[in-house]
């Protein structure tokens, strides 16, 4: 696959751009979607070499299997098969930010290399209008991981998109900062009992609520993981990252929560997730704040303990992750 050698269009989100969007992806191009969680890095799923794309433009890791994205669950259906927990899982959050791995179907035409040569398949069924357009135009699967260099702070808004993959992409449709800011949540329906693989925008409690039982979360998984995102090391920013921080150290950057924390340190390398102590404003803010934090320069950010309740448990994987050992 050979990555574009011209400057990334930017596309709006007219009709005319949604149209341009789609057709670059059937094509075989690379174009940054907004979702209502964040920026997906988009290419034909059934396309190897499109996959391939997403892989050389990431510099991912190719046995990290990618989400395929459906304009609706009749869609999913023909790519995956569906026990009670899924159906059940899918008509309660779909459309919106919950992926499903699920066995693949017969008729299954997710490339191998997107499924990372596994039997199944991650799903997902996006809220975004401007993400169901695309994809409704382009009439197939839609790969779609994060719009970032593998490993980095995942993208929230056209601008972070084009930092980290201007000239490597064909476009950006612009759809303006995304809502919820943190990836979708990762449910595994094999073999049994649905199992909670990543923490995200569909709180685990709300999960738990639909399928009547308790979900556990798995750890990071090893050489070759069943779901995306689950690396170990994943969502990092250049600057090293110390968690549960009271105050920072002096000549660190900071990024607080809550009330009272901006103030423990008046500088330009401080920002607070949410003054009010609101997680759903954090999880909104997390990206691009890690963001603009490491343009700062600091060698280490030093971050303030994040509740783990409700959103708060996908915001403290994601810092988990970005934290980790690389």
């Amino acid at each position: 696959m050979v990555l574009p050698q011209r400057p990334t269009r930017r596309l709006d989100d007219s009709q005319a751009g949604i149209a341009e969007a789609a057709s670059l992806l059937v094509q075989g191009g690379l174009v940054a979607i907004p979702t209502e969680t964040v920026y997906g890095l988009a290419a034909d799923a059934t396309s190897g070499a499109a996959v391939a794309g997403i892989y050389a433009a990431k510099e991912r890791p190719s046995f990290n299997p990618l989400i395929a994205h459906l304009p609706d669950l009749d869609a999913a259906r023909r790519q995956g098969l569906f026990d009670a927990n899924a159906l059940a899982l899918a008509r309660a959050f779909w459309p919106g930010p919950l992926t499903l791995v699920v066995p693949v179907s017969i008729g299954c035409t997710v490339s191998d290399l997107a499924r990372a040569g596994l039997d199944s398949v991650a799903l997902r069924v996006p809220s975004h209008p401007v993400a169901r357009a695309v994809l409704r135009s382009a009439g197939r699967p839609i790969a779609a991981p994060s719009a970032n260099r593998s490993g980095r702070i995942s993208a929230t808004s056209a601008a972070h998109v084009l930092a980290d993959l201007d000239g490597r992409i064909d476009a950006v449709l612009d759809g303006g900062p995304t809502e919820i800011g943190v990836e979708s949540t990762i449910v595994a329906c094999l073999n049994g009992a649905p199992r909670l693989l990543r923490p995200g925008g569909v709180p685990r409690t709300a999960i738990e609520g639909v399928i009547g039982r308790t979900l556990v979360l798995e750890g990071p998984a090893g050489a070759a993981p069943i779901s995306p995102g689950l690396l170990a090391s994943h969502y990092a920013p250049s600057a090293q990252v110390r968690l549960d921080a009271v105050a920072p150290n002096p000549g660190e950057a900071w990024l607080g929560f809550g009330p009272g924390a901006t103030e423990l340190a008046p500088s330009e390398a401080a920002l607070n997730l949410s003054p009010r102590g609101d997680l759903t404003e954090a999880a909104a803010n997390l990206f691009g704040y890690l963001r603009r934090l490491d343009e700062a320069g600091r060698a280490t950010i030093a971050v303030a303990p994040i509740p783990m309740h409700g959103l708060g448990e996908a915001i403290n994987d994601r810092l988990r992750r970005a934290a980790a050992p690389r």
